[in-house]
């Protein structure tokens, strides 16, 4: 996949504190601020809140 400003790679860190993360990309113009998204952290063995980590 071609690199591009607009969309960037970005990590997704678990708010519980497992240190668990997820790698994604997202598109700047529709979510400038800091991505955050519910997901399955197996070391919590729930969906818990990941943050967006730069």
């Amino acid at each position: 996949m071609a690199r591009s400003e607009t969309r960037p790679v970005v990590t997704l860190r678990s708010t519980v504190g497992t240190g668990r993360s997820y790698v994604t990309r997202k598109n700047r113009r529709n979510n400038p601020d800091r991505l955050e998204l519910r997901k399955f952290d197996s070391a919590a063995g729930r969906h818990v809140l990941f943050r967006e980590d730069r």
